[in-house]
Formats: structure tokens, C-alpha cells, sequence
């Protein structure tokens, strides 16, 4: 059942990608359930980055978990997955229903309020499935979410609310660069899912 009347077959892209947005697919008390568990039960890390040679320590809290304990580098840095959590298989199965994707690992980042966010960037490492779709789930403070072509420069805004999916699959990471802009207006946690799939080697 539709908590909301959003066509979630709409390609939010002109061009070059496919992104869906199917809105809040859980309702108030469901997403404050999972908002809480995974902020008690995860294990968040800060997350660490190279840039220009030197090791950077982000606030944004990141964790990695999948089917195996699959090795995942970006940002000149590897991380191994830990087993799922019971919460995590609810939700990958929830999302996996909803979509018709079926995906073996999530991404998991924590951001404690509009100051933390995340730079232009694609999900283009060499260990994810080419042109796989990445399901974006998101749990707490309602954020604005952008896209820009990477040879256009055309930007498209949305904003994600707490409960809600995105879909990004097909070419958008090879066209399309995405952020999390920062921002003063937000005081509460954000927590966003991103579940994968990770090429067995």
C-alpha cells in the first residue's frame, strides 16, 4: 500500500540515468522504530578519507554490512563488511519487495546534523556492479538531495523525508555526480542506507 500518492516510475533524470523516488514507504512509527534501533545498534565508525596524501577523519559516521564479508574501498581506504543486523535483512527485504532489485550489502552513513554532509561524488568503485541499482533509504532529519551532469552541469533537487526511497540504476553514476549539501536549518540525525551489490570475485 501507497502511504502517498507518488509515481515512483518517473525518472527524476532529463537524461543519461534513471533515478525513481518512491517517497515515504513506511509510515511515522515505523521509520522512528528503525530510526532508533539503528542508531543503538549499528557500529558506527568515523569515517576516513585520502585526499591529496593526507588521511582525513570525517564527524559523518559511516558502517558497512553485507551477506560476506566483503572488502569495499573508496577514498583510497578499505573497509570489511559486517553480517547483517535482523533490522537491516527486514529492511533489504522490504526494499528488494518494493523495487524488484535484489541487493548483498549496505552502506550505511550517519550524519548528526545539517553541518555534516557529503561533496559531489559518484558511486563508481570498481567493486560495485556496473550499472546496479543503489537503493537509498532514509531515516531522520529530512535533507536536501542534488544531482549534476557531469558534462552539462544541469542540477536536480529533491528532498529526501524521513522513511523514503531513492533509486539510482543505469548509467546515472557514469553520468551523473550526486551530494548531500551541508546546511544551518537542520539540528537533528540523518541516517541514509545504501544498499548495493558487490561483485562476488
Amino acid at each position: 500500500m501507497e502511504l502517498f500518492d507518488i509515481d515512483a516510475t518517473i525518472n527524476l533524470l532529463p537524461k543519461d540515468g534513471t533515478v525513481n523516488y518512491y517517497g515515504e514507504i513506511f509510515n511515522q512509527t515505523e521509520a522512528k522504530h528503525y530510526l532508533e534501533i539503528l542508531l543503538k545498534t549499528i557500529e558506527w565508525r568515523n569515517d576516513e578519507a585520502i585526499i591529496f596524501g593526507k588521511k582525513i577523519t570525517t564527524k559523518r559516521k559511516v558502517a558497512w554490512y553485507a551477506e560476506e564479508p566483503f572488502e569495499y574501498t573508496y577514498s583510497k581506504t578499505t573497509k570489511r563488511a559486517l553480517h547483517w543486523t535482523q533490522e537491516l535483512l527486514e529492511l533489504k527485504t522490504r526494499i528488494e519487495q518494493k523495487t524488484g532489485d535484489a541487493f548483498n550489502s549496505c552502506l550505511l552513513n550517519l550524519y548528526h546534523d545539517g553541518s555534516e554532509g557529503m561533496a559531489w561524488h559518484s558511486d563508481g568503485e570498481k567493486d560495485l556492479k556496473k550499472h546496479g541499482a543503489i537503493a537509498s533509504l532514509s531515516f531522520g532529519a529530512e535533507r536536501k538531495f542534488s544531482f549534476k551532469n557531469k558534462e552539462t552541469k544541469e542540477k536536480i533537487d529533491l528532498v529526501l523525508k524521513h522513511g523514503s526511497l531513492l533509486v539510482m540504476k543505469g548509467t546515472t553514476q557514469s553520468n551523473w555526480l550526486h551530494r548531500l549539501p551541508p546546511t544551518k536549518l537542520v539540528t537533528k540525525p540523518r541516517v541514509n542506507l545504501t544498499f548495493r551489490t558487490i561483485e562476488k570475485r
